[in-house]
């Protein structure tokens, strides 16, 4: 089983190569070496800063200043990846939540990049990669509900398959229950959704909010990815849930910086910092492994 599912595993990565090659010549130019990191700004009032310059920005690495040598402001592209659960627990929630997600994809500017991908046992893509919002709210509406729940498995596919593309990402979750068909563990996909450095945002609804656990995991994998995780209390306040996170995307700064030559595997902080501005917050990943 484990073979099998390592083999799905390159499959998909494999597929992945070709949409990245086909993308549209990115502003953000990346190298092997660069750790990126993804920031929302805030001032004391909870509104976003928008229109920060690159030099206004400090980042330090386990409290070393090091310079940013990438940056794209809070007005260009993004490419999202939006997770739905398709799971038998889904039945009597999905129609709300798929007007949602229509809403949802309206919310994205006409430039960005939509996915859509469903998941129960397995990852479904439903819509590659697209601008065209019609055809992605397309795949969400055709979704049918039905299988257990393998969530963190999902998360982890979807964050090494969009890993290639350029510019901003993102990657939204929304799960109606708990995992309970996953291979790997709740710490490993946080693992390794760190090491992909990609902001996740994350939707409990229904069984999930009812589990402290899971709910506890996905606060975790926003806050160490520098995404925000939420709580629906019923299917119509996802639409509300939805606006926020399509409002934070909107404002997000994407800064990249040469890490220093240390290949140890351990977790180094990351702290982003800005000259001439007082009573703001900082919304970022908290670090990275130096592998």
């Amino acid at each position: 089983m484990k073979r099998l599912i390592c083999l799905c595993w390159l499959a998909l990565l494999a597929a992945a190569a070709p949409l990245a090659a086909q993308a549209p010549e990115p502003l953000f130019r990346t190298e092997a070496r660069l750790v990126q990191v993804y920031a929302t700004v805030l001032d004391d009032r909870g509104r976003y800063i928008d229109d920060l310059r690159q030099d206004r920005f400090r980042i330090d690495d386990n409290g070393a200043p090091q310079p940013v040598v990438a940056f794209e402001n809070s007005a260009t592209d993004l490419s999202c990846a939006i997770m739905m659960d398709t799971t038998g627990s889904m039945v009597k929630a999905l129609p709300a939540v798929k007007n949602a997600m229509v809403r949802l994809i309206d919310e994205f500017r006409d430039s960005d990049w939509i996915a859509t991908y469903g998941f129960d046992v397995g990852l479904e893509l439903l819509q590659d990669f697209t601008q065209d919002k019609a055809a992605a709210k397309k795949s969400v509406l055709r979704t049918r509900a039905g299988g257990e729940t393998a969530l963190f498995d999902a998360i982890s596919r979807v964050a090494g398959s969009i890993a290639g593309r350029p510019g901003k990402k993102a990657i939204i979750v929304f799960t109606d229950g708990d995992d309970n068909a996953s291979v790997l563990s709740a710490q490993r996909m946080v693992d390794q959704a760190k090491k992909v450095g990609i902001p996740v945002y994350t939707v409990a609804e229904g069984e999930a909010r009812e589990s402290h656990v899971l709910r506890d995991q996905l606060k975790e994998l926003s806050r160490l990815t520098g995404g925000k995780a939420y709580t629906a209390k019923r299917p119509q306040a996802m639409s509300d849930i939805f606006q926020d996170i399509t409002e934070a995307l909107r404002h997000t700064y994407l800064l990249a910086y040469r890490p220093p030559d240390v290949h140890d595997g351990k977790w180094r902080a990351i702290q982003v910092r800005l000259d001439g501005l007082k009573d703001y917050r900082v919304r970022a990943k908290e670090g990275y492994f130096a592998l």
